[in-house]
Order: C-alpha cells, then structure tokens, then sequence
C-alpha cells in the first residue's frame, strides 16, 4: 500500500501544472529509490503546496516543496516542481541547482533539462546549458521553445552555421514567428561578414573584393563609391563576364542611360547569352529616347533567350506603341498582367493599345486600373517612409 502511495505522489508531483508551456512526459515519471522516504507528512507538505500554488502563493508552495525535500531527499520530482517554480520567478540561480539535484536522481526528465538549460542559458553559462538543451531537443525534436534558445546560444557562441540549421528547422514549423526570422537574418548577416572577411584575407585586391564591396555601397545607394569599385574590376578583368554588368547596374539604377548602354553592350561581348543585360541594355535604350526600332531588337533577343522575363516583355510592349505597332503589342501585356496584375505600367499600355484599337470602354477601364494601382503605390512608397523616419527617430 506504501508503494502505490509513493507512485501515486510522484505521478502527482510530476503533473503538478506549474509551468504551461511545457508539457511533462508520462516517460518523466518514475519511482523514487527510497520508497520509505514518502510519508504521511511528506503528503501533508505537497497538499499543502498544491494548494498554494492554485491560490498564486508560490512563495509558500517553494517553501513547502523544501521542507519535502528535507524529509524526502531523493524524490526527484520534488526537485523537478520545485525547479519549476524558481524558473517561473526567474530565479535561475536557484532553479538550477534544484532541476540539477532531481536530474542527478531521475536523469531522463527532458522538461527538467529543458529548464535547466534555459536556467544556464539566462545565468550566462552557456557551456553548461548546451547540454541539457540537447538532451531535452532529443526527447522532442519539435519543442518550439528549445529549439528557440539552443538557437541563441550557438549565436552568442558564433557558431553561426549550426544556429542557422536549428533556425530553419523552427520556421518549418512555426512560418510566421518574426523573432525567428530576425535571429536568422542576423545569422547569415553573420556568416556573410565571415565570408567577406575571408575574401578579404585571400586577397582585398581581387576581381571579387571589388565586387562585393561595390554590392555592400549598392545596398546603401552609395552609388558613387561602388561605382569605384566595380571600376577598379574591371580593370582587373575587362573580358570577364560580370565586371561590366555590375558597372551597367549601377549606372542604370542612377539613370545614367548613355553610360549604362555601353557598359550592357560590353557585358554581351563578354557574355552574348546574358538575356538580363540584353533587356537592361534595351530598356536603357528606351530610357534614353534612343532608336526604338535598335531598343525592340535588344529585347527581341532577350525575350527569345528568357521567354519567362517579364520586364523584358512589358519594355518590348512599350517599343511596339511607339512604333505604332499596337496589336503586336497585345500578347506581351496580358502575359505580363497574368504574371504581375498588379504593375500599374502593365494597365497604361493596355490602355494605349485598346485606344488605338477603339475599344474605349476597354481602355478607361484600364486607365481606372492603372490610376487605382498607382495611388496605392504612392501611398505604399511613403508609408514605407514613414516607417524608416519612425525607425531612425526611435533608433535616436
């Protein structure tokens, strides 16, 4: 009769609903060793606890839990609820010593070493917590929370390529938990400056030095400096594929059509099946005001090579209405609009195309679309603003 006594508070013990957001394992319960241990006043202790705790008091449930385990040394459970309770209150210093103690009992309690690690985790000892943390990752490959902090720790230990595993294995699950998606940006942040640095160690004076620190001024519009770059890699390569490209991007995203063209034009002499630098190239044409007739054969080419490049398309369209060639025009925009209903552009050439046709109720109808579309792109670009202005503001 003792020993049913004694499962039955341990089984207790064990489901005692401290901490909600860890489920404990039927595996978790366990007899203790010392079945003499569980005595009547030892029950009395843990009723007494157990009330406290559904009245919030758990200043006096840790008290009654300590005084069981004066009586009840080796009641692992005892510790383990105990642990819980200090965790709760964020005393990770005591939370650990006891989840230590009713581990060393009872080893397989994964909730305990999920909350030992965690309580490490907090106190700063990472090297003590990565432990428990695995032991409890193992026994539930899909414990959210567990997986979460392993995460920090191999961040905080710069062990980069292993927090970005765990990371990724967390979004499967849970696609939506910003917190996780920032940790991983920070991570490969990470492992990109490390990859940089390296380059930089091989040689900072190579083709790819330059390249990479023109796209690092590119991200921050800084296109003056990366200007310099991509310069200084060409130099190095004028006959590589790519040199060039970079160089026609940067010009292309200030506008500098004339220099942008050269440099697509070189790129394709390096690299004639390039069907995005064919597409810039005739896109700057277009910008520029230049031949339309030597614009439409550019993106021709670049069409006939990446048949699924929309830009591409939607600029080819743009030749053929200014060549008067309105009909011709017509497949290219509805694949686009297929693709992307959405573009604002799509809709005004529409539009020109059903007007040089007559259809007029069909082109107002796409002028209300392209008006419709472009109010809400104005209206995202400075809200988007808006919210860098509030970021900088709180940032100060």
């Amino acid at each position: 009769m003792k020993i049913r006594r004694l499962k039955l508070l341990h089984w207790a013990l064990c489901f005692l609903p401290v901490w909600p957001t860890i489920v404990v394992a039927v595996a978790e319960a366990s007899a203790p060793q010392n079945s003499e241990e569980v005595t009547p006043a030892v029950q009395q202790l843990y009723a007494e606890a157990k009330d406290a705790q559904q009245r919030g008091d758990d200043t006096t449930a840790i008290e009654k839990y300590r005084a069981m385990i004066k009586l009840a040394p080796h009641l692992a459970a005892a510790y383990n609820n105990l642990g819980r309770l200090y965790f709760n209150d964020h005393d990770y210093l005591h939370a650990s010593e006891a989840l230590k103690r009713g581990l060393a009992l009872t080893p397989d309690m994964p909730t305990a070493s999920a909350m030992l690690g965690m309580s490490y985790f907090q106190l700063g000892e990472n090297e003590k917590a990565e432990a428990p943390l695995r032991v409890a990752l193992r026994a539930d490959p899909k414990d959210d929370q567990v997986e979460m902090m392993l995460s920090q720790l191999l961040i905080h230990e710069a062990r980069f390529d292993e927090a970005a595993s765990h990371l990724n294995e967390f979004l499967a699950r849970s696609p939506k938990n910003q917190e996780a998606w920032y940790l991983l940006g920070k991570t490969y942040l990470e492992l990109s400056e490390g990859a940089l640095r390296k380059i930089n160690e091989i040689d900072p004076d190579s083709v790819v030095a330059h390249e990479i620190a023109g796209e690092i001024d590119v991200s921050m519009h800084n296109y003056d400096l990366a200007l310099v770059e991509y310069k200084k890699a060409v130099d190095l390569a004028p006959h590589s594929p790519g040199t060039h490209m970079h160089m026609g991007d940067a010009y292309w995203n200030i506008g500098k059509w004339e220099s942008a063209e050269q440099e697509f034009k070189t790129e394709l002499t390096n690299d004639p099946n390039n069907c995005l630098a064919r597409w810039k190239l005739g896109n700057s044409m277009l910008e520029a005001n230049d031949s339309n007739e030597d614009a439409l054969t550019q993106l021709n080419g670049s069409i006939d090579r990446c048949p699924t490049l929309m830009q591409a398309r939607v600029d080819r369209a743009r030749a053929l209405v200014r060549l008067g060639r309105q009909p011709e025009a017509l497949p290219d925009l509805l694949t686009a609009e297929k693709d992307s209903p959405r573009e604002p552009t799509i809709h005004f050439l529409l539009a020109a195309v059903y007007r040089a046709q007559g259809k007029t109720a069909e082109a107002q109808k796409e002028m209300v679309t392209y008006g419709t579309l472009q109010r809400e792109a104005s209206a995202s670009i400075a809200q988007q603003a808006n919210d860098a202005s509030a970021i900088k503001s709180a940032a100060h």
